[in-house]
């Protein structure tokens, strides 16, 4: 026979055979190392999609060459040799999500990390990556995310869907601030919904990680908490994924409706993870190391917190970044690139915090962008005169520390800005609620706590929060309203709180330090 009638009976044969066969993409090892592997074949493959290694090893496209893609390994059997087999999935990297998730400690893949079996019911697959909603699918941020802490729920309100940077050096109360604004969701006060927390630990000590999770199970805030976890000895790419996923479970509940908080602790750790990666599939290295996308990286992350309008559910999604800074170092890298991604930053300050003034807060420097839109107009009217009077009393302590005489008002302006520092303070894992904060800022924003010694004014507001809601239901109810403190409101107030002075003989001249 000759060439071209053998072709024909062939293509002939294969025509007739009635075959469905299934299009795989394979490719062959070439290169293993630090958790990185590198193929070629794989012509169909795709940015972030699963890899499958024939010894059940699971990786992701990181980076596509003309000869070869780079795979970051996410399990590896420790069996990867130079020749074996990979196909590609068709699937993007993505996260199984459930409403079984909450009150569970999981990986960056969603696998249960502790002790216990997880049984999904109706779950769905979330990729790790997704384009953040449009302008047209989201509404303006109006209502207040409560962290239960007076300084910044006064100061730099916070709003459901917005993204709030927590920002200062290692052991200043970062984390602190965080765990007590999931502790304070407990409390649905004032008809708001639920707040379905996630935290994400990224790159730190399972010590760390094991006492947080310790302190949200004795608050009984894993009722409504995910923990998210990549610690300091999971890989770079654990670590890498760890933030994304996290989203991912947070943008599973928005999409039903739910209002939900993600915090990421830390995202310094974090593009450390991007950077180890990125230099290891030889990515040009930009500032201080760090590939050029990272200001992308974190920007695609914190975007995909939003509030939702009402067509399309008008669910939630709250971000708390944590960023670590050097030696109050705002200027670095990292903190200005994520800086500028947020709605506003609040900074902790290592010199107040060793001073004795925790949380550390600088109110100079700490601002939120949603600004009153979202706070209770009690709360925005108080908020005016706490700012001003701390502004006061820093501008005035600085002056007066060179020891000049001072007249009658400057010494009432510098003890009511003691009274206020030391009403700002706050132990950890022990948040207020609103009513709490509210009656606190009005008692010493109006003087009436003037006549009280600094070392006292702490106890002695506790007993008067006490006595108010007890002794005065309908005064707590007003209040209760979230509506502006009109004068007789005011009258009111001011007639319990004095009341409660002259019962427990706390007398009416000021009093000095």
């Amino acid at each position: 026979m000759k060439p071209e009638e053998i072709i024909q009976k062939i293509e002939k044969e294969l025509y007739s055979t009635q075959v469905n066969p299934e299009l795989i993409n394979f490719g062959i090892v070439e290169t293993m190392g630090d958790e990185i592997v590198k193929a070629s074949g794989l012509s169909n493959a795709g940015y972030y999609e699963e890899i499958e290694f024939d010894d059940g090893s699971v990786g992701f496209v990181l980076n596509i060459d003309e000869d070869y893609v780079s795979i970051v390994l996410l399990k590896n059997s420790g069996h990867i040799v130079r020749g074996m087999k990979v196909k590609s999935t068709g699937k993007v990297l993505n996260v199984i999500v459930s409403d079984k998730l909450i009150g569970r400690v999981v990986n960056a893949l969603g696998q249960p990390i502790d002790g216990n079996e997880l049984k999904h019911e109706n779950s769905v697959y979330y990729p790790v990556e997704k384009i953040a909603p449009g302008i047209i699918q989201r509404s303006s941020v109006d209502t207040p995310l409560k962290t239960g802490i007076k300084a910044i729920d006064a100061m730099t309100p916070i709003g459901r869907g917005q993204r709030e940077l927590i920002i200062g050096d290692r052991g200043t109360g970062k984390t602190v601030i965080a765990v007590d604004a999931i502790i304070n969701q407990k409390k649905l006060d004032m008809g708001l919904k639920r707040v379905i927390c996630i935290y994400c630990s990224i790159g730190q000590k399972k010590s760390n990680l094991a006492s947080i999770t310790a302190k949200l199970k004795e608050e009984g805030a894993m009722d409504y908490t995910i923990v998210v976890a990549a610690t300091a000895s999971d890989p770079a790419s654990m670590q890498y994924i760890a933030p994304l996923a996290a989203c991912a479970i947070g943008e599973y509940f928005m999409d039903k409706g739910e209002d939900v908080l993600v915090v990421y602790d830390d995202l310094t750790k974090h593009a450390w993870a991007y950077r180890q990666i990125s230099l290891l599939i030889k990515r040009p290295a930009g500032r201080e190391a760090y590939p050029g996308d990272i200001f992308y990286l974190h920007s695609r992350l914190l975007e995909r917190a939003a509030r939702m309008s009402d067509e399309k559910g008008g669910g939630t999604l709250t971000a708390f970044p944590i960023i670590e800074t050097q030696g109050n170092d705002l200027s670095a890298y990292i903190p200005t690139n994520v800086v500028s991604i947020t709605d506003g930053q609040i900074y902790l300050e290592a010199d107040l915090f060793n001073s004795g003034i925790r949380p550390a807060i600088n109110v100079g420097l700490s601002v939120s962008r949603v600004g009153g839109a979202a706070q209770t107009k009690s709360m925005k009217q108080l908020a005016g005169p706490v700012r001003l009077e701390l502004s006061q009393f820093r501008e005035l302590q600085a002056f007066t520390q060179f020891g000049s005489d001072l007249d009658e008002d400057t010494l009432k302006r510098l003890e009511r800005g003691r009274r206020i520092t030391e009403i700002l303070k706050q132990p950890q894992y022990r948040p207020y609620d609103e009513l709490s904060e509210i009656l606190s800022l009005f008692a010493v924003t109006s003087g009436l706590f003037d006549s009280i010694n600094v070392d006292k004014v702490v106890a002695v507001e506790h007993q008067m929060i006490e006595f108010i809601k007890k002794t005065y239901p309908e005064t707590i109810k007003k209040l209760s309203t979230g509506a502006k403190i009109d004068d007789s409101l005011k009258m009111e107030l001011e007639k319990a709180i004095n009341e409660f002075k002259k019962i427990n003989n706390y007398g009416t001249e000021f009093a000095t330090a």
